[in-house]
């Protein structure tokens, strides 16, 4: 099976992107590894299928695989490369996009300017809807990590994270604290887990252990996670930008009941074909 395919990247978080509307493919778990491999394959984060819709109010169905060959249910940095790629493909000419995802519909704007806005959603506190183990709803909780007790933050953006506060980023324990809060027991799906430190009102820098991927260039989902959390506990002003290794995005939540608004760049590199 001969695949086309896109390799884009959104800071450097970067996506392997394939038309599943006009090419007929079905991938298994150990294709979708293939793709991902570094060294084998073409290598990616996540691989981002296009799909023909299933509700009549929405343009595309977006599916999110990470390098592991899960499933799963949302990436912030991939939709705005979603959009780009519709748009430059000329499978949209829409300014606004509407996306049905495995957790719900976001809707994508393409601005003149070549940024991306993501309407990412209300987000979700609610442990069971997260999902995460815990009696009721808290602004922080405690995990025990090994010997450590760790506070977080816990929010889903589509998807579950964690987020912890750190007085120097460069320094953080990124690859071994992150692994082990990805998988602690209390998170049933595992979890995205953010290192955030504040720099000011309007900055905050952060680096993001990924789930089934490990630390990243860039997440826009835990950029909204992080920019989230921080606001719900009143460290933050309602409009920010997260610095990541891989550049900067704005985030806007003006609190509970709201969507959080996201906008970034999105870059193709460039297109091939694969033998699968």
């Amino acid at each position: 099976m001969l695949i086309t395919f896109t390799k884009m990247h959104g800071l450097g978080n970067d996506f392997v992107v394939i038309d599943a509307i006009s090419q007929t493919l079905r991938l298994s778990r150990e294709q979708v590894k293939f793709i991902a491999d570094r060294h084998f394959g073409i290598g990616c984060n996540q691989l981002l299928l296009v799909e023909k819709p299933r509700q009549p109010d929405v343009d595309f169905r977006y599916r999110i695989f990470n390098a592991d060959g899960d499933e799963v249910e949302q990436c912030g940095n991939g939709a705005r490369c979603f959009a780009r790629f519709v748009r430059d493909g000329g499978l949209s000419d829409k300014n606004e996009i509407r996306v049905e995802t495995n957790s719900g519909i976001i809707i994508l704007r393409v601005g003149s300017d070549g940024q991306i806005t993501v309407n990412m959603g209300v987000p979700r506190f609610e442990p069971k809807q997260i999902p995460f183990q815990a009696g009721e709803r808290a602004s922080e909780y405690v995990l025990e990590v090994g010997d450590e007790r760790v506070t977080v933050g816990v929010v889903s953006i589509g998807n579950p994270h964690a987020v912890l506060q750190v007085t120097d980023l460069d320094s953080a324990p990124v690859a071994e604290l992150g692994a082990a809060i990805e998988s602690h027991p209390r998170f049933p799906q595992h979890a995205n887990v953010g290192f955030m430190q504040l720099v000011t009102q309007e900055l905050i820098r952060l680096r993001v252990f990924e789930r089934g991927v490990g630390e990243t260039l860039a997440c826009g989902t835990g950029a909204c996670a992080a920019m989230v959390v921080a606001r719900q506990q009143g460290l933050i002003s309602d409009r920010v930008t997260v610095e990541l290794p891989g550049g900067r995005l704005a985030v806007c939540w003006e609190g509970d009941g709201t969507p959080v608004i996201m906008t970034g760049p999105a870059n193709k590199v460039f297109e091939g074909q694969i033998e699968l």
